[in-house]
């Protein structure tokens, strides 16, 4: 795969910092999660210059090959001012629409209600591609996310065949994968989505049909356990509450976990971390395996680098790991947005459709787009 170009910016806005790497100093080999840790530990034992830090993006595939290197430099330079999105010129196409991924979602309920499968839940994706008149400027694009100080925001460059126009990761995504400082080892993962609602009765009661819903409640405890179960051969002392809290967007409130341990082996770098956590059941679904192939079979779009992670890792094995959703792909005029809603036996069709619409929400408006727009091939709301 080839590498990111020498101009390359990488842009993490962390709660505590925000990480703004620029060029490409080397290039990791890529691989897949299986031989991340292994790849990391010889790159770093042979690389003696530049900054000790590796950035980039793993693949929705665990099998898929990663993007991740050395940049050149760490700066501490402002993203571009950017107040207000420019009129939105151009047309929105739904891969699928509304009602196609409604019918996409039957037939995964009805593997998932079958009594001899051992589905238990699985996310289904749909995207948006918007293209514009003129050229998408990702940098003011993750500018205006960053308006949402809550926000973790990130803007990271893909790889691109020769002659092609430079390509971005561009999202504001509210779920911790992975992060680790020294033994302490962190995880914050979100399952069980409801729209924010503008009237504020309306939206505390959205938030309490959530936290009383049994649908969303599995969802989530698929996602903890297995985020637990996997830590279990690294960790002790695994600290996660029993019963989820709120988080909540602009957008959307998720049900949430914060998830604590300590490594039993202080040397475990976060990059064998992510080999063994990545794709969680927040993104992909369980079983693994079957999760995969039902995603592959009912997905008309490649998901890319989309529901992968994003983030950084040093050569003392520290790193923080962000799922990579609610982004866009950018390049050029176009960009494709991305939105997944977990699908478990008691799933409705037309309000996991729905739930999709409202995660499309924040990057639309980033790009200007309004909500009333119609929509080629469905309607995304």
């Amino acid at each position: 795969m080839p590498a990111p170009v020498s101009s390359a910016q990488f842009r993490l806005r962390l709660p505590d910092r925000t990480l703004d790497a620029r060029g490409c100093h080397a290039a990791l080999p890529s691989g897949g999660t299986a031989t991340l840790e292994a790849r990391v530990r010889a790159f770093f034992a042979r690389q003696h210059d530049g900054p000790p830090l590796l950035v980039g993006l793993l693949p929705f595939d665990p099998d898929g090959d990663d993007a991740i290197y050395q940049p050149r430099s760490l700066e501490t330079a402002a993203p571009d001012a950017a107040t207000s999105a420019m009129p939105f010129t151009g047309v929105v196409q739904a891969e699928p629409g509304a009602v196609q991924y409604a019918d996409a979602v039957r037939k995964a309920l009805a593997t998932l209600r079958d009594d001899a499968s051992a589905l238990k839940k699985v996310v289904l994706a749909r995207t948006l591609r918007v293209r514009e008149r003129t050229t998408i400027d990702a940098r003011r694009l993750v500018g205006r996310l960053e308006q949402d100080p809550e926000a973790m925001t990130y803007l990271c460059p893909l790889p691109v065949e020769a002659g092609d126009a430079p390509a971005w990761l561009v999202g504001a995504s509210p779920e911790l994968l992975v992060s680790r400082r020294g033994r302490q080892v962190l995880s914050h993962p979100l399952a069980g989505s409801a729209r924010r609602r503008a009237d504020p009765d309306e939206d505390a009661q959205a938030a309490r049909d959530l936290l009383s819903s049994a649908k969303d409640q599995d969802e989530h405890r698929y996602v903890v356990e297995s985020i637990v179960a996997a830590l279990r051969p690294y960790c002790e002392r695994i600290d996660a509450a029993a019963q989820p809290t709120l988080h909540a967007t602009p957008t959307l409130w998720h049900l949430g976990t914060r998830i604590v341990a300590s490594l039993r082996d202080p040397s475990t770098p976060v990059a064998a971390l992510l080999a063994v956590l990545h794709p969680t059941p927040a993104v992909c679904g369980t079983p693994t395996a079957l999760a995969l192939q039902t995603i592959a079979a009912l997905e008309p779009v490649q998901r890319g680098f989309y529901a992968g992670a994003v983030g950084w890792m040093d050569a003392q094995g520290d790193g923080d790991w962000y799922v990579a959703i609610r982004c866009a792909r950018v390049q050029g005029r176009e960009a494709r947005i991305y939105a997944g809603a977990g699908i478990v036996a008691d799933s409705d069709p037309a309000a996991e459709a729905a739930e999709t619409g409202a995660k499309f929400g924040a990057l639309l408006a980033a790009l200007g787009v309004d909500a009333a727009l119609p929509i080629e091939q469905g309607d995304f709301r």
